[in-house]
């Protein structure tokens, strides 16, 4: 069980806070492995599965605010801005996840 709060813990170690090519392509690749630990902890049981459900609409909002930050037609502050919001948001819903997590001994 412990194996998840460990890898939600480097997830949320992991986050860039500023926007480059490579930090886009690294956010995408941990929104991903997020995504795939908060299914297999849904996954857990009842309780589990009632709990993470609220996490999973602002999955699409991060995408889409990712994709913003790489628009041609954004200024340096404005893809900075863009990319400092998503970071932000998938670190507090990583964060939101290892508290709703625990030890993962929560049962229904």
């Amino acid at each position: 069980m412990e194996q998840h709060a460990a890898a939600l813990q480097e997830l949320y170690n992991r986050v860039p806070r500023r926007h480059s090519a490579d930090n886009v392509k690294e956010i995408n690749n941990i929104l991903d492995d997020y995504e795939n630990i908060l299914g297999a902890i849904e996954g857990l049981n009842a309780w589990y599965e009632k709990n993470t459900a609220p996490l999973y609409p602002s999955l699409d909002g991060i995408r889409n605010t990712i994709k913003m930050s790489t628009s041609n037609k954004a200024s340096k502050k404005g893809k900075d801005d863009l990319f400092d919001e998503a970071s932000g948001q998938l670190k507090d819903d990583i964060q939101s996840l290892i508290n709703i997590y625990g030890d993962g001994s929560k049962t229904a």
